[in-house]
């Protein structure tokens, strides 16, 4: 398997619910459709930090669903970010489920 992890800071506060939505209806949808996967989470992580996390069964559908994102990202998202991802990515080692 292999995540994505894409880290956004300086999101507004009151952004944040806004943000949440329009991931939730918009980018959903297109993720979990894409070759390999297998999980997406978002977290809020408070100060104006968001992050997701993407999880695909190989290395390929990581690396589209940064493309995707990006796309995505950038058609629907700008106006409640002020600066790029941060993205970390690579082949998840250890991982364990209930």
């Amino acid at each position: 398997m292999y995540a994505s992890i894409r880290r956004y800071e300086g999101i507004a506060p009151a952004s944040v619910d806004e943000l949440t939505r329009r991931v939730q209806e918009g980018f959903v949808p297109i993720i979990s459709k894409q070759p390999g996967f297998v999980a997406y989470y978002a977290v809020i992580a408070g100060q104006g930090v968001v992050a997701s996390i993407s999880v695909f069964e190989d290395q390929a559908g990581a690396e589209a669903s940064n493309r995707a994102a990006a796309d995505w990202v950038k058609e629907n998202l700008a106006d409640l970010l002020q600066n790029p991802p941060q993205i970390t990515a690579g082949e998840v080692t250890v991982h364990k489920t209930a």
